[in-house]
């Protein structure tokens, strides 16, 4: 199972293709959003909570620290934070496991899984970035949502398309999202 987990900033369309994604591959997964993040799926992208529910395969809620994912006896075998806001890789970065996202991404640390972030943040402060680099120490993936632009973007799906495949990528999870780069163009 991959642990797909969308927090509060802006950026859900992001979470929403990696779910979709995944269900199309045929992974099983595990979908946590934070009650920010509902209402950032209403206002960016007019979709609710129930939506998303329906293409995962199993929900945890955000504030069940009783959930499965949260021990590290739960076999996942990696973890997506996408959108990941500050707070978050703040809380991962200093073990502040308060919720089923910081925790299961404590469990992925702890247990050597992969945890990827897909921080949605600009500019970044200094405690940003050391932050970041605490969890890349640690072994955490920072995948952050910064589109290429040589497959030639036409619309915002295509630059969507662009991180959710990067982030499949990392996962190891065949997808034809974007044209690669052959430099034979040039």
């Amino acid at each position: 199972m991959i642990i797909v987990a969308i927090t509060g900033a802006s950026g859900v369309a992001y979470g929403l293709k990696v779910l979709e994604s995944l269900k199309k591959s045929g992974k099983e997964t595990g979908l946590v959003v934070t009650d920010p993040a509902k209402l950032i799926l209403d206002y960016e992208l007019g979709i609710s909570i129930e939506d998303l529910k329906k293409m995962s395969t199993y929900y945890y809620e955000s504030d069940d620290l009783t959930a499965s994912i949260n021990s590290g006896s739960c076999l996942f075998e990696s973890m997506v934070i996408v959108p990941c806001t500050m707070k978050t890789i703040s809380a991962i970065a200093q073990g502040y496991a308060n919720n089923a996202v910081t925790r299961a991404a404590d469990v992925s640390l702890k247990e050597k899984r992969k945890l990827v972030i897909v921080p949605r943040e600009t500019p970044l402060r200094s405690v940003h970035l050391e932050n970041m680099l605490k969890i890349s120490r640690e072994g955490g993936i920072v995948l952050p949502a910064m589109p290429g632009f040589y497959h030639k973007p036409q619309n915002l799906e295509d630059i969507t398309n662009f991180i959710a495949g990067k982030i499949l990528d990392v996962l190891d999870i065949p997808h034809n999202l974007f044209s690669r780069w052959s430099g034979e163009e040039i």
